[in-house]
């Protein structure tokens, strides 16, 4: 079954906490693959991690859920998240410097 593209949906995200030098964006990278979605993560001067992240609805709900923790050795704060538009160009989640 292919997925149309009106069935994506995208996510802009903020994280802030102790989410750097804890593996954040890898575990995140990791998580988003296994789900099938498509976008970017990095860290940012501020000390936040940002991510973009799309796919289909639940799979995309489900990597948001996991960021509100993150992996084990983060403390997450603060998760700001809003929707974004869809890439038609992403086709991989990948870690950004």
């Amino acid at each position: 079954m292919q997925i149309q593209e009106q069935q994506l949906q995208a996510y802009h995200v903020y994280v802030s906490g102790k989410v750097q030098g804890v593996y954040y964006r890898a575990s995140t990278a990791k998580k988003a693959q296994s789900l099938g979605l498509s976008g970017w993560v990095k860290n940012l001067a501020d000390g936040r991690v940002e991510l973009f992240a799309q796919g289909p609805s639940e799979p995309l709900d489900k990597l948001i859920t996991w960021c509100k923790k993150g992996p084990v050795l983060a403390k997450v704060s603060n998760l700001e998240c809003e929707l974004a538009q869809v890439d038609a160009n992403m086709a991989h989640f990948v870690v950004m410097r």
